[in-house]
């Protein structure tokens, strides 16, 4: 592939110049007059790349008839030229984006830029696709492109080289409350090269550029896009070679100043433009093969609409267009908390269902607000917002949104603290290639608070969309978006979507992690535990070096009855408080910042180190069965410990009490992996609750003999995930972890090859 891509590169740059020349001398057949040919920007571009301060290309122009064709072309001409030597050559200066994953799974080859006014990245990659089809996805920009909120082409005009100009008006949201929206207006040209190639470029029409005046901006700040675009050459055997490049101006200094850096990271473009339109190409291209294959009876274009429509209507919440019918809620003199309504809400939550014939019907109501963390990693605060639902979400107000649903919802929820915890499975439902993000159903199992509440008892069931929860992935954005959906589940069923979000908010979105994930995950339990004393964990040093900011934005939205507006004002606006609260309160927690030598990790009253833990559970283990659980060479310091939490088994370890039911204290990460939890929420997790009827019985039958001899051999078996996924396991062994004076510490498991049904 890399063999390839060189050929491909300077075949291009080749044909780059000889473009450059023809675009010269196209200039001067169009336009007479000499103040139409002081266009020094394309050839120069083309031979400066020995420069290390580049400018991007103004060319200046007059003013153009917006009924020129001719004009117009000239634009388009410029455009090809810049966007080509951008894609193949060195007009801007590039530098490839680190984190990437490596391998015949990747994505291709990315970059970004450094040194250029705006941000730009680029991509390029072999797609198994023909260059037409490729076209047609992805100039369907609202297709793959997230924040896109409407693409309208207002204008078509063939060109006499068989090409094509679209004058086009785009609307993307914001991805914040704190900042307004983003549009662009554009020209698209489409056109071939001689090779067979398909060229599609575009860039925004200004007052320097010439052509038509666009929309007026209204609500929007007017962005730039310069010269940007894909080139699509056919290989031989079938497939194509993609180069993508994006290059836009956000006008970063129309934020506020926190914010900026967030319009400034060439690495965020990268992650929802750049690589996002990579990986949908690549994913329509495996499900077209059959490569994929999804469960429950569901088209992959059905499950793609899902998530389309989840995160379309999370921006939907945050952003509150005045045209989408939203309007502000007075505000109770807190300024934390925005509540908006919405009294028309048909237009994004599906035309198909008359919410107006439902009785009392008043509308929906938004709560929302954006706040600032810091040196909380992104991807792993979604991930516990994911796994343990029941730390931040009010099982009533659940069980409100669910009724939602129905013709009658229930009486509004107040906030019930220390409510009964619900506790919730995942189901997965469909991934994208590089398990970037998941589509699933979440089922929260019911529960009464009282005879009177038996209606909230039944099971609830929500579909989620969770992305970016990949800590060694630069510049993405982490996104936790769910809402309620009754057991019919239908292809078409409405979707009231709310949810999380945090954006890395660094000046150079240095997001790179060269800790280890395993090191991140022994500090982070540490950090949790209560108590005092403990010697500081390994990986310690990297975690407290982890300096960053980021942005989480909040929002969820409920149906109300005209009645109860101001009711389930109330309670929506305490709720987000609530889980604000909370979010903060887990975000101390995990923020690695805490894990520095100052601060001093905290662990259990009684409990040993992870070193000591590691030497009697390795020491018990020869003791009792005269085997060797970990390679005898290494049974000092660190070397065992990571041996231990390396090792290709489940091993985990949970108390030893009479008197109560077994908890599980440590596990490896083999451990963790099949529980599919973190050693932050292990302590949540009974062993009864993993073990299937026959596993439980076994291990009553075999508890006496332990505590006789000392371990026992368990046959193979099943359990369960702490997320309800069924493990197969093909022979476990349980042994007494003595402490160094020979007393009981606790009772030690091992799971031998073990798999997910």
């Amino acid at each position: 592939m890399n063999k390839l891509l060189m050929e491909e590169n300077d075949r291009l740059q080749k044909q780059v110049s000889h473009l450059v020349y023809e675009n010269g001398y196209m200039r001067q057949q169009l336009h007479s007059a000499p103040a139409t040919t002081t266009d020094n920007s394309c050839e120069s571009v083309v031979m400066s790349g020995q420069h290390q301060q580049q400018q991007n290309p103004t060319p200046q122009h007059p003013q153009r008839d917006a009924s020129n064709p001719a004009g117009l072309l000239a634009v388009a001409e410029e455009t090809l030229a810049e966007f080509l030597s951008k894609a193949t050559g060195t007009a801007v200066d590039w530098v490839q984006m680190i984190g990437m994953k490596p391998g015949p799974d990747s994505i291709g080859i990315v970059a970004v830029s450094r040194n250029c006014s705006g941000v730009a990245a680029r991509a390029c990659g072999l797609v198994s696709l023909d260059p037409t089809k490729i076209a047609e996805i992805l100039k369907d920009c609202p297709s793959w492109f997230r924040d896109c909120r409407c693409l309208d082409v207002l204008s078509v005009i063939p060109t006499g080289n068989g090409g094509t100009i679209e004058l086009i008006y785009m609307q993307t949201y914001a991805p914040t409350t704190l900042a307004a929206a983003r549009d662009f207006w554009l020209l698209r040209y489409s056109t071939s090269l001689e090779d067979g190639s398909l060229v599609v470029c575009e860039r925004s029409l200004t007052s320097s550029t010439g052509g038509p005046t666009g929309p007026p901006p209204s609500s929007f700040v007017r962005a730039e896009m310069l010269a940007s675009g894909f080139l699509i050459r056919p290989c031989e055997g079938g497939g194509s070679i993609i180069h993508i490049v994006d290059h836009v101006d956000l006008d970063a200094w129309s934020v506020p100043e926190v914010l900026r850096p967030l319009y400034e990271s060439s690495k965020i473009l990268a992650q929802k433009m750049t690589m996002a339109a990579m990986r949908h190409i690549r994913q329509i291209a495996q499900e077209t093969s059959g490569e994929i294959q999804y469960g429950g009876g569901r088209q992959p274009a059905v499950l793609r609409t899902f998530s389309q429509r989840l995160s379309r209507g999370f921006n939907d919440a945050i952003n509150g267009f005045l045209d989408d019918g939203w309007s502000l809620l007075s505000s109770d003199g807190g300024e934390d908390v925005t509540v908006a309504i919405n009294s028309s809400p048909n237009k994004f939550l599906g035309s198909q269902y008359n919410w107006s014939m439902l009785p009392a019907f008043g509308g929906v109501l938004c709560a929302k607000a954006s706040m600032l963390l810091q040196n909380v990693p992104p991807a792993l605060l979604v991930r516990f917002l994911r796994e343990h639902r029941s730390e931040w979400a009010d099982y009533g107000v659940d069980a409100y949104s669910a009724a939602c649903l129905k013709a009658s919802p229930y009486a509004v929820p107040c906030a019930r603290p220390g409510g009964f915890p619900s506790s919730h499975v995942i189901l997965p439902l469909a991934h994208t290639v590089e398990h970037e993000e998941f589509l699933e159903v979440v089922r929260l199992e019911g529960h009464a608070f009282s005879p009177e509440d038996v209606a909230l008892a039944r099971d609830m069931y929500l579909l989620q969309l969770c992305s970016g929860i990949d800590e060694n992935t630069v510049g993405a954005c982490a996104q936790l978006v769910f809402a309620p959906i009754d057991e019919s589940f239908a292809d078409d069923a409405p979707l009231l979507a709310s949810g999380f979000r945090v954006i890395p908010l660094d000046s150079k979105a240095a997001m790179q992690q060269d800790g280890p994930a395993a090191s991140r995950t022994l500090d982070l339990a540490s950090a949790l535990e209560v108590g005092s004393g403990g010697a500081r964990p390994a990986g310690g040093t990297e975690l407290s070096n982890y300096n960053s900011r980021s942005v989480l934005t909040i929002a969820f939205q409920f149906t109300f009855e005209n009645h109860m507006r101001d009711n389930v004002a109330a309670m929506a606006r305490q709720y987000v408080r609530s889980v604000v609260g909370s979010v903060q309160r887990v975000a101390m927690a995990i923020s690695p910042s805490r894990l520095g030598p100052h601060a001093g990790p905290k662990a259990l009253p009684g409990s040993p180190e992870a070193l000591t833990l590691a030497r009697w559970i390795s020491r018990s283990y020869r003791i009792h069965t005269g085997g060797e659980l970990l390679r005898a060479d290494s049974l000092t310091g660190d070397a065992l410990l990571k041996q231990l939490w390396h090792h290709s088994d489940a091993i985990m370890c949970c108390s030893l009490k009479t008197n109560a039911s077994p908890v599980f204290t440590f596990a490896n990460q083999a451990g963790l992996d099949m529980l599919e939890t973190t050693l932050v929420a292990l302590q949540d997790i009974m062993l009864d609750k993993i073990l299937d009827e026959a596993g439980r019985k076994i291990l009553c039958t075999e508890f006496a003999k332990i505590m006789q001899q000392g371990f026992a051999y368990l046959p193979g078996g099943m359990c369960v995930s702490s997320m309800g996924r069924a493990v197969s396991y093909e022979q476990a062994v349980a042994w007494k972890v003595l402490d160094d004076d020979d007393s009981n510490h606790c009772l030690a498991f091992m799971f031998m090859n073990w798999s997910f049904v």
